[in-house]
């Protein structure tokens, strides 16, 4: 027996006011989703040498930053 996968297509009309609160969540979340990425990325240069180290390292959730942000 075959697996079939189906697929849904949605398509959003926000008006103005929902627009601007979808710019503002999705600039938001890319804005946590960067600064998460750049400290990703000097704990890896940071400990790349010491892989066991690294494999061992927590990173950040989104969590972290709602205080701060």
């Amino acid at each position: 027996m075959t697996k079939q996968n189906k697929a849904f297509k949605f398509r959003l009309l926000p008006n103005k006011e929902q627009e601007v609160l979808l710019a503002k969540t999705f600039g938001c979340v890319r804005f946590v989703y960067n600064k998460m990425l750049a400290e990703r990325k000097e704990t890896y240069e940071k400990l790349k040498d010491d892989k066991e180290t690294l494999k061992k390292q927590k990173f950040p959730t989104p969590a972290k930053y709602k205080d701060e942000f």
